[in-house]
């Protein structure tokens, strides 16, 4: 069996990288689970979202439920 590590990244709208989170999607199909980490602390806690839970939420993202009013 081969071991999976998260391959992290950040968005492209993340202003450089800056004050941002990491996910890493390729665990997501065998996990059910996206990784989710603070960039400026990469080697702090990690929160595990369920993968249909962190699919709603970026569906939110892009429809702009989030938008501050």
């Amino acid at each position: 069996m081969t071991e999976q590590y998260p391959q992290w990244f950040t968005s492209s709208y993340s202003a450089d990288g800056g004050n941002c989170v990491e996910v890493a999607v390729n665990l997501a199909p065998s996990h059910d689970r996206v990784p989710v980490r603070d960039s400026k602390c990469v080697d702090g806690p990690v929160v595990g979202v369920r993968t249909a839970v962190f699919s709603a939420f970026v569906a939110g993202v892009q429809a702009g439920t989030f938008d501050a009013a």
